[in-house]
C-alpha cells in the first residue's frame, strides 16, 4: 500500500507553492533539481546528468527503508510519541518559534539579515506585529520550488524609505566570466537604502553553499559591483551572512575560515569578529543520524563533536575604520545567550545556526 501512496505523491498530486507571482500548483517530482557539479565538486559530470532520476530512485529506496525500520524493526508504540514531539516543535511549530524569538529579543534591531526563508514565513513575517516594525524584504528572483530565500529586515524607524534600489542582479552580473559560482535563485538579497541620518547603505544577505565554496567570488562581485557605481562607492556596507566557512577545511573542497579572514581583509573589511576570526569561535553545532537521506553527514552520537557541523560559519561585515564595535554576541537558546558544547536546533530554537548581533557605532570624523 505504502508503494501506491509515495507513487501518487510523487508523481500525480499536487501541492500549492508560494512565488513573487502568488501560489501554483505543481507535482513533487517537477520540483527536484539536478545536482550540479559545480556545488558539490565530488560528484561526475555523468552523475549530474543522472541526477534527478537517481535521486528519485534513491528517494524511494530511503523512504522503503524507513518505513520497513519503522514498521518492521521497531514499534510504533515506541517512536510515533517522540516523532509527534519533534514534528509538532520542529515543523509545526518552528514559524511561531522564530517568530517569538525575533519579537522577543530582537525588535529594536536596526537591520536584519536572514538565510535559507521559505516563501511562506516571509508572508507570516509582513502578517505579525515586525511586520509593522520593518519593511520586509525579498529578492527579485525568489526561489519558491527550493525555498530557502535570503531576505533583509529594515527598521521603518531608522530607514524610513526601507529599500530604493535592489542591486542582487549587478552582483551575479559581475561573477568572473566562464567561472560556475555555485549560487542558487534567491541565495543573494542586496540592496540601498538612506538611514534616517542621511547615510546611504548597502546592505546584504547572503546563504552560501554547503562548501563555501561560493562565499569568496560573492564577496569578490559585491565590491565589484560597488566599485563600479560611482554612487554606490559613497554607500556604507552592511553584509550578513551564513558564509559555510570551517575551522578545519578539506583543501580545495571546503572554504577555511582563516583564509576567508585573510580575502575580507584585503577589501579594507572588517568583521563583528575583529580582522582576524577565532577558528575556534563556533555558529553551528549539530550532526545528523541516519535516519535522514543525507547519509554522508550522519554520524553516531557518540561522535557528534568530531563528525558533526561544528564550525565558526557566520559574519557580519563593515568597512574598517568606519565603525566602533561596542557589542557582539552569540544566541543558541533563543533568549540571548549563548550555550557552548550545545547541539542546535532544540526544540525550543529552531535554527542550525546560532543568530549573531552585533552593535557597531559610527566613528567620528
Amino acid at each position: 500500500k505504502w508503494w501506491t501512496e509515495w507513487k501518487r505523491f510523487m508523481f500525480v498530486k499536487k501541492i500549492k507553492v508560494s512565488t513573487k507571482m502568488g501560489s501554483e500548483e505543481k507535482q513533487i517530482y517537477s520540483m527536484l533539481k539536478p545536482i550540479k557539479k559545480s556545488k558539490y565538486p565530488e560528484i561526475t559530470e555523468q552523475e549530474e546528468i543522472d541526477s534527478l532520476p537517481l535521486q528519485t530512485m534513491c528517494g524511494a529506496i530511503f523512504d522503503a527503508i524507513l518505513v520497513h525500520m519503522m514498521n518492521t524493526v521497531s514499534e510504533p508504540s515506541l517512536w510515533q510519541g517522540l516523532k509527534r514531539t519533534m514534528v509538532a516543535e520542529l515543523n509545526k511549530m518552528k514559524f511561531p518559534h522564530t517568530l517569538q524569538i525575533l519579537t522577543s529579543k530582537y525588535a529594536e534591531s536596526d537591520i536584519i539579515t536572514l538565510q535559507e526563508v521559505s516563501s511562506s514565513f516571509v508572508d507570516n513575517l509582513s502578517e505579525s506585529s515586525l511586520g509593522q516594525r520593518f519593511h520586509i524584504i525579498s529578492p527579485s528572483n525568489m526561489d519558491g520550488v527550493r525555498d530557502q530565500n535570503s531576505i533583509i529586515m529594515l527598521s521603518k524607524k531608522s530607514f524610513p524609505g526601507g529599500a530604493t534600489k535592489e542591486i542582487s542582479a549587478d552582483i551575479t552580473a559581475s561573477f568572473s566570466p566562464g567561472v560556475d559560482i555555485p549560487v542558487e535563485k534567491g541565495d543573494i538579497l542586496a540592496v540601498t537604502a538612506t538611514h534616517s541620518d542621511g547615510v546611504p547603505f548597502v546592505v546584504a544577505s547572503f546563504h552560501g553553499d554547503t562548501n563555501g565554496l561560493a562565499t569568496k567570488p560573492v564577496l569578490d562581485a559585491l565590491i565589484k559591483s560597488i566599485n563600479s557605481d560611482s554612487d554606490l562607492m559613497t554607500h556604507q556596507l552592511i553584509f550578513g551572512l551564513d558564509a559555510n566557512t570551517y575551522e578545519k577545511a578539506k583543501p580545495n573542497k571546503q572554504q577555511s575560515v582563516v583564509d576567508w579572514g585573510k580575502h575580507y581583509a584585503k577589501f579594507n573589511l572588517t568583521s563583528c569578529w575583529g580582522d582576524v576570526p577565532n577558528p575556534a569561535n563556533y555558529t553551528t553545532f549539530n550532526a545528523r543520524t541516519y535516519l535522514q537521506p543525507q547519509l554522508n553527514k550522519a554520524c553516531k552520537q557518540s561522535e557528534k563533536q568530531e563528525k558533526g557541523d561544528v564550525n565558526p560559519k557566520d559574519f557580519i561585515l563593515f568597512q574598517k575604520g568606519i565603525f566602533n564595535v561596542l557589542q557582539t554576541w552569540k544566541d543558541n537558546t533563543g533568549d540571548g545567550t549563548f550555550t557552548e558544547n550545545k547541539a542546535f536546533p532544540t526544540l525550543k530554537f529552531p535554527s542550525d545556526h546560532a543568530i549573531l548581533s552585533t552593535i557597531v557605532q559610527a566613528k567620528e570624523t
